[in-house]
């Protein structure tokens, strides 16, 4: 089995952890499974809607992938020494990705040195402080390493891991499962087309 810990903090935008999770979860008859993976037992959101973690974070060794959600309170996150001290990442074991300020955490964890990065708007120029380069781009991607940028991308971010780990004809059927009805073709070809402009090498 291969598991997926999409990291939830205190604060964080539903669209970010949610979709991610759910679009790689359309694969678990295949053995790959995300939890909702929280520095607490509860967290709540930044519209107010509370959730209790799926795993809590001595899972994260383990994960064979952690995406990094976002939220209006990563700034304190990559603050907190202590909590970032609960993140040992490994990107020669693990696939890790982050979602818009998702990218401060990698930054701070000195996981982007000499890479660029995609992020949200509001996160960018924090991001740019922390001395990475920001593209006007929704995803990218280096060896086991991948940032996204606004809300949605967070479908680029779930059908990478997909075809990473499972294959890219897996990956597209995902993608068609979530795809609106009458648009299925195209966003399909259109995710793996942003995919591929970010990193020729996508199958396992």
């Amino acid at each position: 089995m291969t598991q997926v810990a999409v990291v939830t903090f205190d604060g964080f935008n539903e669209l970010d952890s949610f979709v991610a999770a759910a679009i790689v979860n359309r694969c678990r008859a295949d053995g790959l499974t995300a939890y909702i993976t929280t520095p607490a037992p509860t967290v709540t959101s930044m519209n107010g809607v509370e959730i209790t973690g799926q795993r809590d974070f001595d899972f994260i060794p383990e994960a064979d992938v952690v995406l990094i959600g976002s939220g209006i309170r990563t700034r304190d996150v990559v603050a907190d020494d202590g909590l970032l001290a609960a993140l040992p990442l490994d990107p020669a074991r693990q696939l890790i990705g982050s979602q818009c300020s998702g990218a401060l955490v990698l930054a701070r964890l000195g996981l982007l040195t000499g890479l660029p990065a995609c992020t949200d708007a509001t996160s960018r120029p924090w991001v740019e402080a922390a001395g990475v380069e920001v593209l006007d781009a929704p995803f990218h991607a280096a060896g086991n390493i991948a940032t996204a940028g606004g809300c949605l991308a967070s479908q680029y971010l779930a059908a990478w891991t997909i075809t990473r780990t499972l294959g890219e004809a897996r990956a597209r059927t995902a993608i068609d499962y979530v795809a609106p009805v009458g648009e299925k073709e195209a966003t399909v070809d259109h995710v793996f087309t942003v995919l591929r402009a970010a990193e020729h090498t996508l199958t396992p």
